[in-house]
């Protein structure tokens, strides 16, 4: 075998094979676990509690907009941002802050005048904000929703709403014109004739005497 076959074999072996790249659609137990893992990263590595209280942000941020992924899966690009904020921007933006030493880290500019803690601060305010904006982007599309049912079921039923409602001018167990009310039943009400109920009148009194009653006393008569 001459040198120039040898070379092209050691090339040959020294090219990487042709894979097939295979993606892996993270599920929302993976999702999960990344949070989790990037959450005790941080708080094993006894950083401040401004990179803590913001690196707990986000996780909660993607826990919140979670439901989103279970009803559109990664077909959009929301939920494309809420699976690699947890699986990639996170953890890498953390990762990165990390392998610098500490000291160095947080006080050496690196980037305009910012330190590389000043610079994670700012990526991890920007995942937070990017959640809350999908979140918020859901709500108002479900309570958009809700509001189009709500006025469908107003147009469908709310004309009917008062069609089996009694008048308001009508007194429950008052008989018709013309018949006797039942004993113990309240007075009827008669109009004045312009449509307002005037006071009932009281009954007559009638007498209990059954014989001839006295003879009247003549004014002039005088008692001796």
């Amino acid at each position: 075998m001459g040198f120039l076959n040898w070379v092209k074999g050691v090339d040959h072996k020294l090219e990487p094979e042709a894979l097939e790249s295979q993606h892996t659609v993270p599920t929302a137990d993976d999702i999960l676990q990344a949070l989790n893992k990037t959450a005790d990263m941080a708080h094993r590595a006894n950083l401040s509690g401004v990179v803590t209280a913001r690196v707990d942000r986000v996780s909660k941020a993607v826990r919140d907009v979670m439901p989103l992924l279970e009803r559109e899966g990664l077909g959009s690009q929301d939920s494309y941002a809420i699976m690699a904020t947890a699986t990639d921007y996170l953890p890498e933006a953390l990762g990165a802050y990390l392998r610098l030493p500490r000291e160095w880290a947080d006080s050496r500019p690196v980037d305009r005048g910012r330190t590389a803690l000043m610079l994670l601060i700012d990526q991890l305010d920007l995942l937070t904000a990017t959640m809350d904006k999908i979140l918020d982007a859901v709500a108002r599309a479900d309570a958009t929703a809700l509001v189009a049912h709500g006025r469908f079921l107003n147009a469908r039923f709310g004309g009917q709403a008062g069609a089996g409602d009694l008048e308001l001018g009508e007194v429950a167990g008052t008989p018709p014109e013309g018949f006797p009310a039942s004993e113990g039943s309240a007075p009827a009400t008669r109009s004045d004739g312009n449509g307002t109920a005037a006071h009932p009148e009281p009954p007559a009194k009638r007498s209990t005497q059954t014989g001839p009653g006295p003879t009247p006393r003549n004014p002039l008569d005088l008692d001796f």
